[in-house]
């Protein structure tokens, strides 16, 4: 795709929409339509296929490749269902004056979702060629095969270029009611090993990341960072800076203070240099008291996300402490941790503002920045470029909107490109999660009752919308939504116990500007649940595994199965935990969990083993086992790939990540300061994938994610009989928590 193309040249490139193709197959030069108006709704054809007279097929995206294959995928379930080689197709993805509006890129749904549109729309389309063919070649539809793009019956031929190169669909979707798509045994691309499109140029530095990105005659913009949360800018010395090199101007709105300079190291040094003078401001609670003060905000409402009897009086009924548990655990805040800082590139030009950005949601993006720059939303263009990193909602629309306002200010495309501290500073954080458990068991071991409360923010009602951190300094309109994503989801357990009750209790305020970091609040509140599942095993003596099985639905038999597989997989040894050994300095143990993402969805069930060394306090996640069924998977080698990333991201997360800030700022602005999972710390990886070609596909981008933190405290506890509570499990709670249990 060339990025730099207009909307007519890439529609021209295209051939479409020339004239156009009826449902029935004739047809209808009065209904033509110009290259300008492109259909976007989710309910047309036209919005998501493209074919030109040489039977080249263009797919348009609105869900986009974060480094996650969908790149590869997508191209892979169009092809099988248009009956198309792979290299006939060319993917468009995340431009909004291209491509549909699919939602933002995230939840593990591109292929759930976004790929099933793309299936529909192909076989709607194909459908529609078959009946076409039919009539040309004057055959019946029966007759007709189709082999890479070729419709014959006999000797008589005919391409798809053919009946409709350079031609509108104008057909209909209805996705209530998608079109009959290919049988899955006669899959070519789907469920095959297809090599991933973008490795190549990303292995051997050719690939083209927004940091790379450039636009002819672009400037290049920095922000100048308030040095806390809420100061207020009060003077800016200009003089500060009139030596260096190529300053263009500096921009001042409100609090907001940006350079532009005609180099990038000239942005670099000029916001180095410029002197500011800034209110304090200290809006931070005190870290060591970060869980007193989420204990003490404000609720603004109880969410009971599940209810089943009457948890009430059967814990009142549990009055010795060998019937009644409790337990609280916690999840620290963190950074998304992008490897390459946030970047964007804006310009306004004919009172049109186009913006090329990494962001995950462009569509959503372009709905944002008008707000700030009093640009009508149609005459904003966002034109996704893939960045190095993502994992959620992290700076690529901050960095987007500073280089919108910079732009406006100066006239010409500025880049602006976020640096490390940035990064780490200011990007929105994954909130801290507070979790207090309840269960009581009968003498005989079962359990009667659990009862769980979530302390996280609230969502403001149908909006995603992160203020973004341009428009709030500036005092431009921002609003103040607060948006940590659907983190509601996986607090109620799939366990079958007789009395349950799981409640998220909304809080009205969290320290940072919240958003959705990578499998959000379903990785929080799995690990509290799997590991507070292991604590009742234990209590009751039982094998951890052993005692899922039991309270598992007996009619979820895929759920049943993936823990069956994971325990065949890893050579799980049946016994209960911990094990008995209290005198090595370095101790093994396993640890099992499991997940039923959002209890409708993908499953997973992970089984870790580690290390823990005594004196040190260190823990060494040596192998990592994981059963994962996603329904019919799409490309075997991408999910192998989105479970790399999952779990060697997520055991960072567990071991090591921590936001660090005093009353004012963020204070762990670097690598070393937030440190990383380095490679010599990957542990073995093992997986076994379930396929389902006759099931629909489920997404992969973040379910198995959620089992790893818990994964790792139940082989903690397995090897010492400490339970670890607080992520990360740092070497210093190591040590205090075996400490206390001498």
């Amino acid at each position: 795709m060339n990025i730099h193309a207009s909307r007519r040249d890439v529609l021209k490139g295209t051939g479409a929409l020339v004239v156009s193709f009826s449902l029935g197959g004739a047809f209808d030069t009065a209904s033509a339509q110009s290259a300008a108006t492109k259909p976007l709704a989710l309910t047309e054809v036209d919005s998501f296929l493209a074919i030109d007279p040489r039977g080249l097929v263009t797919v348009y995206s609105g869900k986009v490749d974060l480094g996650t294959g969908v790149a590869t995928a997508l191209p892979q379930i169009v092809a099988d269902e248009l009956d198309v080689p792979l290299s006939a197709i060319k993917l468009i993805q995340g431009d909004t004056a291209l491509t549909p509006d699919q939602g933002q890129t995230w939840g593990s749904l591109s292929v759930q979702i976004g790929g099933m549109q793309l299936r529909n729309a192909a076989a709607t389309a194909k459908a529609a060629l078959l009946d076409e063919a039919a009539k040309r070649l004057g055959v019946a539809k029966d007759e007709l095969k189709i082999t890479d793009g070729v419709v014959s019956a006999g000797n008589k031929r005919i391409s798809y270029g053919a009946l409709i190169g350079g031609k509108s669909f104008a057909l209909k979707l209805d996705p209530t009611k998608p079109a009959a798509g290919k049988d899955p045994k006669d899959f070519r691309f789907v469920g095959k090993p297809v090599a991933r499109v973008d490795i190549p140029d990303k292995m051997t530095g050719r690939f083209t990341y927004m940091q790379d990105f450039r636009v002819p005659g672009m400037l290049h913009g920095r922000v100048v960072r308030p040095p806390a949360f809420g100061a207020k800018l009060e003077s800016v010395d200009e003089s500060s800076i009139k030596d260096v090199v190529g300053v263009v101007r500096i921009v001042r709105e409100g609090n907001f203070l940006g350079v532009v300079a005609q180099s990038e190291w000239g942005a670099i040094k000029a916001a180095q240099k410029l002197k500011a003078s800034w209110s304090k401001s200290e809006t931070l609670p005190e870290a060591a008291k970060l869980w007193d003060y989420v204990r003490a905000s404000k609720v603004l409402k109880d969410e009971v996300t599940s209810n089943v009897g009457n948890t009430a009086d059967a814990l009142a009924g549990a009055k010795d402490d060998a019937k009644a548990f409790k337990a609280t655990y916690d999840f620290a805040i963190h950074t998304h941790g992008s490897i390459g800082p946030s970047c964007a590139i804006a310009e306004i030009k004919d009172g049109a503002l186009t913006c090329w950005t990494a962001s995950q949601m462009t569509h959503a993006l372009r709905r944002h920045l008008p707000a700030m720059t009093a640009i009508p939303t149609d005459k904003v263009r966002c034109l996704y470029v893939e960045g190095s990193g993502c994992y959620g909602r992290n700076g690529h629309e901050d960095a987007a909107a500073d280089a919108a306002l910079l732009a406006k200010a100066v006239g010409k495309p500025v880049r602006v490109q976020w640096s490390r501290a940035d990064e780490h500073g200011w990007d929105p954080k994954g909130p801290p999660t507070l979790i207090d458990l309840r269960a009581a068991m009968d003498g005989a071991g079962n359990v009667t009752a659990w009862e769980s409360e979530f302390f996280i923010p609230q969502q403001t009602p149908n909006s995603f919308n992160v203020p973004l951190v341009a428009a709030t300094l500036a005092e431009m309109p921002a609003g103040n939504d607060v948006a940590p994503g659907n983190i509601f989801q996986n607090s109620a357990i799939p366990y079958k116990f007789a009395n349950v009750k799981t409640v998220c209790r909304r809080l009205e305020t969290t320290p940072f500007r919240p958003s959705w970091i990578r499998t959000p609040g379903r990785m929080q509140n799995t690990f509290a649940n799997e590991c507070f599942v292991d604590e009742l095993a234990a209590a009751a003596k039982a094998d951890p595994l052993a005692f899922r099985m039991k309270y598992l639905d007996p009619a979820d038999k895929r759920g049943i199965e993936v823990l069956e597989r994971v325990a065949e997989l890893a050579k799980w040894d049946k016994r209960p935990s911990p094990k008995d050994d209290k005198t090595s300095d370095v101790i093994t143990g396993r640890g099992i969990s499991y997940c039923k993402y959002e209890l409708v969805r993908t499953y997973i069930a992970a089984v870790a083993e580690v290390e823990v060394k005594r004196s040190t306090g260190e823990i060494k996640v040596t192998k990592v086992s994981l059963v994962h069924d996603c329904g019919q998977i799409i490309n075997p080698d991408g999910l192998r790939n989105q479970l790399d990333g999952n779990v060697i991201q997520t055991i960072s997360r567990t071991l090591i990540e921590e936001l660090k800030y005093d009353r004012s700022m963020v204070t762990s602005l670097d690598w070393a300061s937030y440190p990383i999972l380095r490679f010599p710390q990957v542990p073995e990886l093992v997986y076994e994938l379930v396929d389902r070609p006759n099931e629909k596909p489920w997404g992969a981008g973040e379910p198995s994610a959620a089992v790893v933190p818990s994964a790792i405290s139940n082989a903690v506890f397995d090897a010492t009989g400490v339970r670890l509570r607080s992520v990360p499990f740092t070497p210093e709670k190591v040590k205090a928590a075996l400490g206390g249990a001498a």
